[in-house]
């Protein structure tokens, strides 16, 4: 007894002697590291594949205590085949994952050519004309999807669409989400002070926590905002609401004027205003032809 109370003395006196500066930034590291890839994957459908891989694991043990030689070996053989399995499934989410990681400006300085690059911005003539038409499509319930790209390129969304290169205006807005119309499916992007492309497809979010009574154009709005920094515009063509996505999160924009403070904040911020409601899809009143 008085041998074993030794060891564990010498032990923890020992344990003081391995913790450096070192050890505490790496563990705090990886704390946050865990943490955040935990907090993205309950986010997506991978957090269902997970808790599969949880219980392949429990069985695991559950074998090993119970000494089944046979399981654990045929477990251990696959565990290369497993890997690989666990790379093609979750291929979707860890290209998400790289896109979002590959959008942050220290990467981005390096990593993609200037003639690449985002516009410096727009003029307040095309913040207004943007404005003015989704408000007169609203009013008459034109479902309309407006991308508005900022330092992050959008030229691979601009490939799935046709190119249309015009000035923006209210006009050419509204004339390309008229009904039945060849350009009036799909997204359009505006870089800069242009109008650069129409019919554009957009990738749909794979977040579990937004409203099932979302339609696929708002989904849309969500994917997009999630991967790259562009704002997008939606006008439901079922109740004629303006809302506005914005880093994986959106917001219903009540009237013109927040729209149009949202659309001219510089680099991005978000207008502080109580006119703004974040939808996060789990308010079981809202109508469901949204």
């Amino acid at each position: 007894m008085t041998e074993y109370v030794s060891r564990v003395y010498s032990w923890i006196a020992y344990v003081p002697k391995m913790i450096t500066f070192t050890n505490i930034i790496e563990i705090l590291l990886l704390s946050f590291l865990i943490y955040k890839i935990l907090c993205w994957v309950q986010n997506t459908r991978a957090w269902t594949l997970l808790k599969g891989g949880f219980i392949i694991l429990a069985f695991y043990l559950l074998a090993s205590f119970f000494r089944f030689t046979t399981i654990t070996w045929i477990i251990n053989r696959m565990g290369l085949i497993a890997v690989i399995g666990a790379l093609i499934i979750f291929q979707p989410e860890l290209r998400k994952a790289l896109e979002q990681l590959g959008s942050q400006n220290i990467l981005r300085g390096f990593f993609i050519p200037e003639e690449f690059r985002g516009p410096e911005g727009y003029t307040d003539k095309t913040v207004n004309e943007i404005v003015r038409a989704v408000y007169e499509m609203a009013k008459v319930k034109t479902g309309a999807l407006i991308v508005i790209e900022k330092e992050m390129s959008l030229r691979e969304v601009e490939h799935t669409g046709i190119e249309v290169d015009g000035i923006v205006t209210s006009q050419l807005l509204i004339n390309i989400f008229e009904h039945n119309t060849p350009l009036h499916d799909g997204a359009v992007v505006i870089r800069g002070n242009r109008i650069t492309a129409a019919t554009c497809y957009l990738p749909l979010t794979d977040n579990l926590s937004i409203s099932k009574d979302l339609g696929t154009r708002h989904r849309a709005a969500l994917g997009i905002s999630e991967s790259t920094d562009s704002m997008t515009v939606v006008v439901s063509e079922e109740t004629g609401r303006v809302s506005l996505a914005q880093g994986g999160e959106l917001k219903r924009i009540s009237d013109p004027e927040v729209l149009r403070a949202a659309l001219t904040v510089e680099n991005g911020e978000e207008v502080t205003t109580g006119r703004f409601k974040i939808w996060k899809g789990r308010n079981k009143n809202e109508r469901k032809t949204e």
